[in-house]
């Protein structure tokens, strides 16, 4: 059985930059060691999977790679990243506002079910 990481961004503010390095490379790097790693994005991280959003930060000032490289990167070895559909109610976005490095929704249930469920760590962020 092959191992599976859950990567769950939902106390991720884009506003700070210096927090959102960790998450994708974190799941870069499970996924480079063969992991299947699913990533989601809810509440206000949410954002990061909307077209130009994460293009337009930085983790670092002045620095010329952005959040969306990053995950990119992380998607480029394998994570799967997943929009949550309450989040995307909540501020109105639709399928079409969304990253082509997303693989679809993954609601609350699906979620929970895979954090208490004996497949998977979690890392939450």
């Amino acid at each position: 059985m092959k191992r599976k990481l859950l990567v769950v961004l939902v106390n991720t503010d884009p506003k700070n930059g210096e927090e959102l390095a960790a998450p994708f490379y974190h799941a870069a790097i499970a996924a480079a060691l063969d992991y299947e790693v699913d990533v989601v994005l809810a509440a206000t991280a949410g954002k990061l999977l909307v077209k130009g959003v994460a293009e337009k930060l930085h983790v670092k000032q002045d620095h010329p790679k952005t959040v969306y490289d990053w995950i990119k990167e992380a998607h480029d070895h394998g994570a799967k990243f997943w929009a949550c559909p309450a989040n995307m109610d909540l501020f109105d976005i639709s399928d079409d506002d969304l990253v082509p490095e997303c693989a679809g929704m993954m609601g609350a249930a699906d979620m929970i079910e895979r954090i208490m469920g004996d497949e998977y760590r979690v890392l939450t962020y």
